[in-house]
C-alpha cells in the first residue's frame, strides 16, 4: 500500500502537535502546583495586622494584585531587613520564594536585576537596574524622592509606601512641640542650661497659654493629620482642618476646608500644624502671605515636609514678631546647616526629622511589610498603594 508524502507529513504534524499540547498541559499543571504550594504557605492576615489596619485606617488598593498586568507569584524578593530574625521570618513563611536580605542600597543594587519585588529601598540606580521589577515597597511615608524616577512612570511598577505607619508617633511629637511652646518650656530649658532658677522668662508680653478652647488648624487631614486632630480634640481644643480632595472628616473636626481655604482658616488658629506630603501643589504653601495671615500670638508646628515651608519667610515672620514661635521637625534645607539663623532664633524648637521614630513605629513597619508580601503572593490587593501621578 502506498502512502502519499502529504499524508505522512499530516500524520507527523498531528503527532508533534499532540506532544506539544501534552507538554504545554504539563507545564501549566506544574506552574499551578507551584503557585498552589506557595499559596499554601500564605496564611490569613495575623491578628496584629488586622488590628493595625483598623487602628490606622490603612487603605486597600481597589485592584487585586493578580489583576494587574505582569503579576505572577514572585520568584525573587529583595528585602531590606532590620534584624536577622525578621529575614528568617520571611524566608520561613515563603519557602518556595527566593528571599534575599540586604541592608544597604549598594547590596540591593547587586541583587535587584532579576528581582520581581524590592522592599525597602528606592533610588535611580536601583530602578534603572531592576528590569523585572513589578512591585516596590517604600518604607517611608514620603515618596517624593522616588515617584519622579523614569522607571516608575507609566504605572508598570506597583508602588506602596509606609503611610500612616508613623502617624501616632508623629502626632505625639507635634503635640509635644505645641505644648512645649504654649507652656513656655523652651524658655525654661534655656535657663536650666545656664543653671539658673528664673521665675520670669522671655519678654514682658510672654504668656503661658492653656489649650482648652484654643483653635488648632491641621493642614493636611490625612493619616498624620487625623491622628493630630484626634489628640488636639482630646485636649479640649477646637479642631479645624484642610485637605486636598474632599471635605469629609471625623466628628471631632469642627470644619474641613479645601486647600484654597488654608490662609483664611489660619486667621482663626492659635496653632497651625503642617502635616502635608510634599507635592507640586504643597511646595512653598507656607510663605510670606500665609504667615502674615496668622495671629501674632499663634504658633507654627511642622512635621510634614520641609519643602512646604519657605524658610526665609518663616524666619522673617518670627523675627518681626508676626508669629509667636515655631516647632520644626522638618526644614528646608535639610539638614539645617550649622550657623543658620533658625538655630538661634528665640521661641524656635528644632528636632532633626525624628518625629516618626518610636519603638512601635518600627514594629508596625515590619508588620506592614509582612502583610503586604502575604497579599502580593496571594494576588490580593495591597495596602497603602501610592498614586504615582499625585505623588502620595
Amino acid at each position: 500500500m502506498r502512502v502519499s508524502g502529504g499524508l505522512i507529513r499530516l500524520t507527523m504534524e498531528n503527532i508533534v502537535n499532540k506532544i506539544l499540547m501534552t507538554l504545554l498541559a504539563s507545564v501549566v499543571v506544574f506552574a499551578a502546583n507551584v503557585t498552589a504550594r506557595v499559596a499554601d504557605t500564605v496564611t490569613e492576615a495575623s491578628p496584629e495586622a488586622v488590628q493595625m489596619i483598623a487602628q490606622l485606617g490603612l487603605r486597600e488598593a481597589p485592584v487585586a494584585s493578580r489583576d494587574l498586568p505582569g503579576w505572577h507569584v514572585p520568584n525573587k524578593v529583595v528585602v531590606r531587613y532590620l534584624t536577622p530574625a525578621q529575614l528568617s521570618q520571611l524566608q520561613t513563611a515563603f519557602p518556595d520564594i527566593n528571599i534575599v536580605g540586604v541592608q544597604t542600597p549598594k547590596h540591593a543594587l547587586a541583587e535587584v536585576a532579576d528581582a520581581d519585588v524590592l522592599l525597602g529601598f528606592c533610588n535611580q540606580a536601583l530602578m534603572a537596574n531592576a528590569k523585572q521589577l513589578h512591585w516596590l515597597q517604600v518604607y517611608s511615608a514620603g515618596v517624593e524622592h522616588c515617584v519622579n524616577l523614569p522607571r516608575l512612570q507609566g504605572g508598570k511598577v506597583l508602588v506602596s509606601n509606609g503611610q500612616r505607619i508613623g502617624s501616632p508617633a508623629l502626632a505625639e511629637h507635634a503635640t509635644a512641640l505645641m505644648l512645649t511652646l504654649m507652656r513656655g518650656l523652651d524658655l525654661h530649658f534655656a535657663e536650666q542650661a545656664k543653671g539658673k532658677w528664673k521665675y520670669n522668662v522671655g519678654n514682658p508680653s510672654t504668656t503661658f497659654l492653656e489649650l482648652q478652647g484654643r483653635t488648632v488648624l491641621v493642614v493636611g487631614l490625612g493619616g498624620i493629620g487625623t491622628q493630630v486632630a484626634q489628640r488636639a480634640h482630646a485636649l479640649g481644643m477646637r479642631v479645624i482642618a484642610t485637605r486636598g480632595s474632599r471635605r469629609e472628616g471625623p466628628d471631632y473636626v469642627d470644619y474641613v476646608g479645601l486647600a484654597d481655604e488654608t490662609i483664611t482658616l489660619a486667621e482663626q488658629a492659635d496653632v497651625v500644624i503642617n502635616t502635608v506630603p510634599l507635592t507640586q501643589k504643597t511646595t512653598a504653601i507656607f510663605n510670606r502671605e500665609f504667615f502674615k495671615s496668622m495671629k501674632p500670638e499663634a504658633y507654627f508646628i511642622s512635621v510634614g515636609r520641609g519643602g512646604s515651608t519657605v524658610t526665609d519667610d518663616l524666619l522673617a515672620a518670627l523675627t518681626a514678631g508676626e508669629i509667636a514661635g515655631a516647632g520644626l521637625d522638618v526644614t528646608d534645607p535639610e539638614p539645617l546647616p550649622a550657623g543658620h539663623p533658625l538655630w538661634t532664633t528665640p521661641r524656635v524648637i528644632i528636632t532633626p526629622h525624628t518625629a516618626a521614630r518610636s519603638d512601635r513605629s518600627l514594629q508596625r513597619l515590619w508588620l506592614l511589610v509582612q502583610e503586604n508580601l502575604r497579599r502580593y503572593v496571594a494576588g490580593d490587593p495591597l495596602l497603602s498603594v501610592v498614586d504615582v501621578d499625585r505623588g502620595y
